[in-house]
C-alpha cells in the first residue's frame, strides 16, 4: 500500500498510541474530579497545552482543546463575530476556504451579516490589495487560511495580519492553519493572528483532536458555542478527551522536534512527483510547483473523456495500491465541483479530473517513483 492522502488523514503515531492507551487503561481520571486520579488526568492536559504553547510562543492559557478543526473553527468564527457584532456587520474571508470555515460564515450570512468573498491568482494566493481594498470600518472579522487542502496554496497571512491591524486593531484576524501546521513555523503574536485553528489527525494525532490558539485580549469578549460545566475555561465545556488531548500533545512534538528535516524530506518528494507528473503527456499540474507552495500536497488534472477524478482514483487503488483523494476528503462523500479549482481558473473539463496527492515524512521516495511509473501506465489508458 502507498499511502497519498495525508492532507485527509495520517496514520496516529506509535508515541501518541501509546499515550493513549496510558490514559485509556491506567490513569483514566476525570481531570475534574478532586483526587489523585483527577488529578493526573489534569497532568496530562497541562502537559500538553505546554507543549502546543510553548510551539507557537503563547501563554498555556490562550489554548483551549477542542474536538478537531471543525469544531474549532465554527468557535473562531461564530464566537468571534458575536464578540465583535455591536462594532460592525462586515466579514471578509476568501473564496477557497474550508467547508468547516465557508459553511458557518454562509451561515452568518444569512442571519444579515455582509461578507467579502477574495478571489486568487491562477496559484490559488489571495491578492493582498484586494484584501486592503476589502477593509472596511465596519469589518469586524477576517479568516484566512494558510495552507490550502487542495492545492497546497500558502497564503501570506503574516503579511496579511500586519495589513488588518494596521488598518483597525479591533479586527479578529482568524488563521485555519489545519494544513500548515507541523509543517511550518508559526508564532502568532508576530504574526498578528488573534485566532488560530489545528486538528490533530492531520498531524499524527489521533481523530476527534484539535486546538484553538485563542489571544488573551479576546477572552473575556469571545462567545462560547458549547456550554455546560465551564471546561477550559468555560470557552469549551464538556470532559476534556484525555486520551486525545495528550495524544496530540505527543503528536505536536513529534512534528516540531523534526520539523526542518520532515519539511525538507516532503519537499524532495513533491519536486520528484511534479517532475515525473509533468511528463506525462495530459497531465497538469495546479499552483506552484516550487517551495513557494506547501511541501506535503500535490494537485494534478488529467485530460480525457475517461479520467473523472473518482476513476481514476479507483483504478490507482485496485491496480497499484496507491490511495490518494479527490479534492478533500473532509467534505463529504459527494461528489461536488472545487470552489478552489474554480478560483484558479482551471478548465471546465477538467474541474471534475482532478486529484490529490498528500505526503508525510513517513512516505518514501520510492513510493514516489512508483506511483509515478503506475500514472505513466494509466494516464494513457484514460485520455484515448
Amino acid at each position: 500500500m502507498i499511502y497519498f492522502d495525508n492532507s485527509a488523514t495520517t496514520r496516529c503515531s506509535d508515541g501518541a498510541m501509546k499515550i493513549m492507551q496510558e490514559c485509556l487503561q491506567e490513569n483514566f481520571g476525570n481531570p475534574s474530579s478532586l483526587h489523585s486520579m483527577g488529578a493526573k488526568g489534569k497532568d496530562y492536559l497541562k502537559e500538553a497545552r505546554e507543549i502546543i504553547s510553548g510551539v507557537l510562543k503563547v501563554q498555556p492559557k490562550e489554548i483551549y482543546f477542542t474536538s478537531g478543526g471543525t469544531e474549532s473553527n465554527n468557535l473562531a468564527i461564530k464566537g468571534g463575530v458575536e464578540a465583535k457584532k455591536r462594532r460592525g456587520n462586515h466579514i471578509i474571508t476568501t473564496k477557497i476556504e474550508h467547508a468547516s470555515v465557508l459553511n458557518p460564515i454562509k451561515y452568518l450570512e444569512k442571519q444579515g451579516f455582509e461578507i467579502t468573498y477574495l478571489g486568487t491568482d491562477e496559484y490559488g494566493v489571495i491578492d493582498l490589495e484586494e484584501l486592503k481594498s476589502a477593509l472596511r470600518e465596519d469589518t469586524i472579522f477576517v479568516s484566512i487560511m494558510m495552507v490550502n487542502n487542495e492545492i497546497g496554496a500558502l497564503q501570506p497571512v503574516a503579511e496579511a495580519g500586519k495589513l488588518i491591524k494596521a488598518f483597525n486593531k479591533e479586527i479578529i484576524f482568524h488563521v485555519d492553519a489545519i494544513q500548515a501546521f507541523g509543517k511550518f513555523k508559526i508564532l502568532p503574536k508576530k504574526m498578528d493572528i488573534d485566532i488560530l485553528t489545528v486538528s490533530g489527525h492531520k498531524i499524527h494525532g489521533p481523530k476527534g483532536s484539535g486546538f484553538i490558539y485563542i489571544n488573551e485580549a479576546l477572552y473575556n469578549i469571545m462567545v462560547p458555542q458549547i456550554l455546560g460545566g465551564g471546561h477550559e475555561r468555560g470557552m469549551r465545556s464538556g470532559t476534556e478527551n484525555v486520551p486525545a488531548i495528550a495524544a496530540l500533545g505527543v503528536a505536536v512534538k513529534e512534528a516540531y522536534d523534526n520539523l526542518d528535516s520532515n519539511r525538507q524530506h516532503m519537499y524532495a518528494m513533491r519536486h520528484r512527483l511534479i517532475e515525473g507528473l509533468s511528463a506525462i503527456d495530459g497531465v497538469t499540474i495546479n499552483g506552484h510547483v516550487d517551495e513557494n507552495s506547501a511541501p506535503q500536497i500535490v494537485s494534478a488534472s488529467i485530460k480525457g473523456n475517461r479520467t473523472r477524478a473518482q476513476v481514476i482514483l479507483n483504478a490507482l487503488q485496485d491496480n497499484y495500491g496507491v490511495f490518494v483523494s479527490a479534492g478533500s476528503a473532509c467534505s463529504s462523500n459527494k461528489p461536488a465541483i472545487s470552489e478552489t479549482l474554480k478560483s484558479i481558473g482551471l478548465e471546465k473539463d477538467l474541474l471534475e479530473r482532478t486529484i490529490r496527492f498528500s505526503f508525510c515524512p513517513e512516505n518514501t521516495m520510492e513510493e514516489v517513483e512508483a506511483t509515478i511509473k503506475a500514472m505513466e501506465e494509466l494516464v494513457p489508458l484514460m485520455v484515448l
